[in-house]
């Protein structure tokens, strides 16, 4: 069962735009045997670059509290429509340092915004992922 897919990847010149979607299947997600609230805990994307660093991009807590890394402030905006399960980053002006696989994310119930790997912790809940290639 496919509780998070995200979409809108892309290739695109430097300077160029994309916007990311993540779907989450309903109101509700399993991990394991027990169900959760997406709306209890905070959303987000983390990015893998191709050199096999994670970071976090941007998040979305639970009370609108929104969070930028600092490579993408001023050019990236991440927004979310509960009444649709759905979540977005919109991503402007793109860098070939934003080339990554890009990867939609449920806290436990917090994002860290510093972690060694995009590697799921328990509890937390990870889209496939979706690869945007900017070139210069």
């Amino acid at each position: 069962q496919v509780q998070l897919a995200e979409s809108g990847g892309g290739s695109v010149q430097a300077g160029g735009s994309l916007t990311l979607s993540c779907n989450y299947a309903s109101y509700y997600y399993t991990y394991g045997m027990a169900w959760f609230r997406f709306d209890d805990n905070d959303m987000g994307w983390y990015r893998q670059t191709p050199g096999n660093e994670c970071e976090l991009v941007s998040s979305i807590s639970t009370i609108r509290r929104t969070y930028y890394g600092d490579s993408v402030k001023g050019r990236f905006t991440i927004s979310q429509d509960r009444t649709e399960n759905m979540m977005y980053l919109q991503m402007d002006n793109l860098e070939p340092e934003d080339s990554a696989v890009y990867y939609c994310v449920v806290g436990d119930p917090t994002l860290p915004v510093v972690r060694e790997s995009c590697t799921p912790k328990y509890l937390e809940l990870w889209g496939q992922g979706t690869t945007v290639t900017v070139s210069s």
